[in-house]
C-alpha cells in the first residue's frame, strides 16, 4: 500500500477485501477526493440539482447471504458497478473508501453519508483486477450503465 496525499493506496482486490472484512462499515465514493467533497459534505442529484444531505456513496460491507464465497468478488462487484462515471464526468473522478453514517437515500437509492471520515484511495490497478474477475463470471452482467469500454 502507498500513501497519495496523505491517505494510503489500496494496490489490490485482495488489499480493499481484506480492510472490508475487518471494517464492515465502509463505503466507496466515485468523485475529485475527499479534499474537495468534504468542504461540502454534500452530492448534487444531477437531474434536479437538489442538494442531498450527505455524500453519495456505496456500501462495502458484505451482506450476511454471500456467506463464505470471496470478499475479492463482492468488492470487485462493488467498484464495477459504477467504473463508468471517469469517463462519464471526468478523468479525475477516482474511488475513494470512507467511513461515515447514513443520513439518508439519494434518489438511485444510494446511502448518503455524513460526518465523513476519508479511509483510503482504490488505485487504478484494482478497478482493472475488478473488471476481469467480474468478465470471469459465466452469468450476464455489466455495470449499471451496461456497456463496457474495456
Amino acid at each position: 500500500m502507498s500513501v497519495r496525499n496523505d491517505l494510503p493506496v489500496l494496490g489490490s482486490l485482495g488489499e480493499l477485501g481484506d480492510l472490508v472484512q475487518r471494517h464492515p462499515d465502509l463505503y466507496v465514493r466515485w468523485s475529485r477526493g475527499p479534499r474537495i467533497d468534504l468542504s461540502r459534505v454534500s452530492s448534487k442529484d444531477d437531474l434536479t440539482g437538489v442538494l442531498m444531505p450527505g455524500l453519495s456513496a456505496n456500501p462495502l460491507g458484505v451482506e450476511p447471504w454471500w456467506e463464505d464465497r470471496p470478499v475479492e468478488l463482492w468488492v470487485a462487484r462493488r467498484l464495477y458497478d459504477y467504473c463508468h462515471l471517469p469517463r462519464e464526468k471526468g478523468r479525475d473522478i477516482r474511488p475513494w473508501v470512507l467511513r461515515g453514517r447514513e443520513e439518508g437515500r439519494g434518489p438511485d437509492n444510494e446511502p448518503l453519508v455524513a460526518g465523513v471520515e476519508p479511509v483510503a484511495w482504490i488505485d487504478e490497478r484494482v478497478i482493472e483486477e475488478a473488471r476481469a474477475a467480474v468478465h470471469e463470471q459465466t452469468g450476464r452482467w455489466g455495470p449499471l450503465r451496461r456497456h463496457d469500454e474495456q
